[in-house]
């Protein structure tokens, strides 16, 4: 975080605004008494009134800084809302003695005892600091004599000297909100970007305001700094945002999505510039262009990859008799991820350096796919690293350092890139870990240039059962099954089945399955990364088809049915994100029992959903032994938009219905 330094002037200002439309501690008996939230019943607690009232002021002897009053009111309705009696405040130091500060704490717990309101003030025994980092510190509030029905109420400013570090300011949180207000107030001498993020609407009221400031006599201030002003007053104008938010609804948690925080209403205030009278602008705002090319800059990023001295020898030893770049490319890549144990530490710089995480066989992200960079490049493949943010770190809204957390490494060929992470212990080439799959991240070049790449992978994830069994009259299955993965399937079969007891790993799986014996369990291509994984049983299963009289009934695909919808809600706000493209095919041949025939099969189908993201198809059809069964569905695209969503949930209802549809045979 960057402390933005200006020209100093004593400024005294006369024009204030008043956030307060809530007066602190104005509870009311109603308030206490109220058992549910009356728009959301489910929810534990809710804030009753939240502001945030954010300006810069200036201060005689300390310069221009951000202020920023924050009044908050919160019902608590059981127990498991007892942690929103909790809050925490960020406080940043910067490498001078200058820090952030809270000012003017206070905060109370209201309950209802025998019918009369009791409130208990925060003493100070309950605010704590901890130090987060070398930079960051926060200072933590936790209310006294929580319980049931409660509500509690804080107060404070937050005095900042750094103009530009405006927190993020949430316009929706993980309980029901009834009202929000939010003014934003700034002299014209700087200039603000707005950046908003969420799917609830915000509709901002842009005003201004006149104002008066004055240069005091007997400044200290050089008469360099005065440069523009003259003693006396000088009018000028405050720009305000302001927001008027009511009823806004919890963010829930939806299946499939890659991280809620990216979709949480909020708006972040950038400085873009400082323009005082009759000086220069300065321009503060970075651009990505600016993040990239200071991240390579670094001695912790670029000049990992100049160093090369520490393999030479044992890479030209490696790759000796080998031409093709891709075979390089391919020995290089394993080579790293044998030699090098990753710490499970994320980040785009290094953590003990390239040279001793070599030394040491152990290292983070950026220990281990900067130095796979280097050897690519050392060995003639054109080779750069990607730098990007991982799905939990989320998508940041405007060009900050801090918006990337995790490198990997690309080969340039043609027309295509291929992505490698070698802390990747079972993936391939183009087949990055879940963590990693976020949308784009940032090539950069030898030259300086860079491109946005996609990280999204383009090749569906294949998941192939052929199947055969026996229906016997007794309703009972015997049968063998082997099963194709390909892709990220594959990967994640591998991680699960490398760590696993093997016992423990066929236990879980006859119990997924219900009621069924597994025998003759082989899994083949574990460690040969890149072909598919293949894993076959037998099998018996009972009770699989149902008799009544000389009639007998069964789902086609039996255990392997889908049987429910992972898609309950009729609507949906938020992007489905399932990583990545899949397919799932069954192939089964059933032979049935001696003295029965088939009377009815459910029909086939083939539909799709639109703009090609995904289809279902469902096939029958006479042996000479019994029937042939071919199912295949796919999702062509990795995130489907919520306005797909209504199609993507009849979709699924559609298959599961066709899936449930019978077979029927009947005694000859």
């Amino acid at each position: 975080m960057k402390k933005y330094i200006v020209l100093a002037f004593a400024f005294v200002c006369f024009a204030t605004i008043n956030a307060q439309e809530v007066k602190f501690g104005d509870i009311s008996k109603a308030a206490l008494e109220e058992k549910q939230h009356p728009k959301d019943p489910e929810a534990n607690a809710a804030v009753l009134y939240t502001s945030t009232y954010c300006f810069i002021r200036y201060t005689s002897g300390l310069g221009f800084q951000l202020e920023t009053e924050i009044h908050t009111r919160i019902k608590i309705y059981n127990k498991d809302g007892f942690n929103w009696a909790n809050h925490y405040i960020p406080l940043y130091k910067g490498n001078s003695a200058d820090r952030e500060k809270v000012a003017n704490l206070k905060a109370y717990t209201y309950n209802l005892e025998d019918g009369k309101i009791k409130d208990t003030k925060l003493r100070k025994d309950g605010i704590f600091k901890e130090k987060r980092s070398e930079y960051i510190s926060v200072q933590k509030i936790t209310m006294p004599n929580i319980k049931e029905g409660c509500i509690v109420e804080f107060k404070y400013k937050m005095i900042s000297p750094y103009i530009g570090n405006v927190n993020e300011i949430h316009f929706q949180y993980d309980i029901p909100v009834n009202k929000i207000d939010v003014i934003f107030q700034t002299p014209e001498y700087y200039t603000f970007k707005k950046h908003y993020k969420g799917y609830f609407r915000l509709n901002p009221k842009e005003t201004s305001k006149n104002g008066k400031i004055g240069t005091a006599s007997g400044s200290n201030f050089s008469s360099r700094e005065h440069s523009g002003f003259s003693q006396g007053s000088l009018e000028f104008t405050y720009y305000i945002t302001k927001f008027d938010l009511k009823d806004v609804p919890a963010l829930k948690e939806e299946s499939f999505v890659t991280n809620i925080e990216n979709y949480r209403s909020a708006v972040k205030f950038e400085l873009s510039q400082i323009q005082m009278p009759k000086r220069i602008p300065q321009y503060v705002v970075q651009s990505w262009d600016d993040v990239v090319k200071t991240i390579y800059r670094s001695p912790l990023f670029g000049g990992q990859l100049e160093k090369n001295s520490y393999f030479k020898s044992d890479i030209d030893g490696l790759i000796a008799g080998v031409s093709g770049d891709m075979q390089k490319a391919a020995l290089i890549y394993n080579y790293v991820r044998n030699k090098v144990k990753w710490n499970g530490s994320y980040g785009k710089y290094t953590d003990v350096g390239v040279r001793k995480a070599y030394k040491e066989n152990a290292g983070n992200v950026a220990d281990m796919n900067l130095m796979l960079t280097a050897m690519l490049r050392y060995a003639g493949v054109n080779a750069n690293p990607v730098i990007l943010s991982t799905r939990l770190h989320g998508i940041k809204m405007f060009p900050s350092l801090n918006g990337f957390n995790y490198v990997i490494a690309a080969i340039e060929v043609e027309d295509a890139v291929i992505l490698l992470d070698a802390t990747n212990y079972y993936g391939e080439p183009n087949v990055l870990p879940l963590r990693a799959l976020n949308w784009s991240g940032r090539l950069i070049r030898k030259d300086g240039s860079w491109s946005k790449i996609s990280l999204m992978p383009n090749q569906a994830a294949l998941r192939a059962t052929s199947v055969n069994v026996t229906l016997d009259e007794n309703g009972d299955l015997q049968g063998k099954q082997r099963t194709q993965f390909t892709s990220h399937n594959a990967l994640d079969f591998r991680k699960v089945y490398t760590k696993a007891d093997k016992d423990d790993y066929l236990e879980k799986l006859e119990n997924n399955i219900g009621d069924i014996e597994i025998d003759e369990h082989n899994v083949k291509n574990i460690k040969k990364i890149g072909k598919p994984v293949l894993e076959s049983y037998s099998f018996t299963k009972e009770a699989q088809a149902e008799i009544i009289g000389d009639k007998m009934y069964f789902s086609p695909l039996f255990f392997l049915a889908t049987t429910e919808n992972v898609f309950k809600t009729e609507e949906r706000k938020y992007p489905v994100d399932f990583g990545y493209p899949w397919k799932r095919k069954i192939m089964m041949n059933i032979k049935l029992p001696a003295g029965y025939e088939i009377e009815s099969m459910p029909e086939a189908i083939a539909v799709k959903l639109p703009e090609n993201l995904g289809a279902y198809s469902f096939n029958l059809s006479k042996t000479p032994t019994g029937i042939s069964v071919v199912m295949s569905k796919e999702i062509n695209s990795p995130v489907i938009t919520p306005d797909k969503y209504g199609a993507l949930r009849e979709f699924y209802k559609m298959l599961i219905e066709k899936e449930k549809e019978k077979i029927v045979l009947k005694k000859i």
